[in-house]
């Protein structure tokens, strides 16, 4: 999900999106973020609770704690947003979707993964 500003209630929509599109996998969940007010607001501490999320947090100006989604918006920026002229807020909304939802986690392997998609990843027995 996207959003002109970083709110708690865009970090609460997203992650309860993100809930709702893999059931199987709820239990046990750690969530690794920065310290941003988004992350650390009332709100949303009381929702990742009420779901019984873990959180982590990045230490302040260390950005190698959260290397992992440091690289994913490096991937987004260069195979998505930086090849494209949106003419549209909706349109560069619609395609950070599709990149995030489709192409990053169905379509595009990962060597991490042994170059399958995390889709394939996390399906695997």
């Amino acid at each position: 999900m996207t959003d002109r500003q970083p709110t708690s209630s865009l970090a609460i929509r997203t992650l309860r999106k993100t809930l709702e599109s893999q059931l199987q996998i709820q239990k046990g969940l750690i969530l690794h973020s920065d310290q941003g007010s988004q992350y650390t607001s009332k709100a949303f501490v009381e929702y990742y609770k009420s779901v019984h999320i873990t959180q982590s947090m990045s230490k302040a100006g260390n950005p190698y704690d959260n290397a992992l989604m440091e690289r994913y918006f490096n991937i987004l920026k260069n195979e998505c947003i930086y090849l494209y002229k949106f003419h549209t807020e909706e349109a560069l909304y619609q395609a950070v979707e599709e990149f995030s939802y489709i192409t990053y986690n169905h379509i595009r392997p990962h060597s991490y993964n042994g170059y399958r998609t995390p889709y394939q990843a996390r399906t695997a027995s």
